[in-house]
């Protein structure tokens, strides 16, 4: 099963597809909690080189108070990663289906909360 939503941009600017998802995900009510620059932080840690490679995470304030009322422990699972890579030609977006990864913990509401939040991900996608 697949544990990512993903968009692929053929010959892309990272920075403008970077920009362009940033917007995306604000305009479906995600804001950005964390973001790691992976491509940076290999380099400066273990000397190795890597394409362009960011992890936003993303949350959307409503629908994580809405899991952490259900399942106060969720929080481990938060927030919604998504990836804006290069590799090649290709910039790629991919966030973590939340359907999915909330599937181990087995809790039939939290489940519903997890798919309304991976269509506002599939919709933000989609607008990139």
């Amino acid at each position: 099963m697949a544990y990512t939503l993903n968009r692929t941009f053929p010959d892309a600017s990272f920075a403008d597809i970077e920009r362009r998802t940033r917007a995306a995900l604000a305009g479906h009510g995600f804001g950005i909690l964390t973001e790691i620059d992976v491509q940076a932080t290999m380099k400066a840690k273990i000397d190795e080189d890597l394409e362009s490679y960011l992890i936003l995470g993303a949350c959307n304030p409503k629908m994580a108070f809405a899991a952490l009322a259900i399942e106060p422990r969720i929080g481990a699972m938060l927030p919604c990663n998504v990836v804006v890579r290069r590799h090649g030609h290709v910039v790629e977006v991919s966030a973590i289906d939340p359907a999915v990864a909330m599937e181990p913990v087995g809790n039939s509401s939290l489940a519903m909360v997890a798919a309304v939040v991976r269509d506002m991900l599939v919709a933000a996608l989609a607008k990139i």
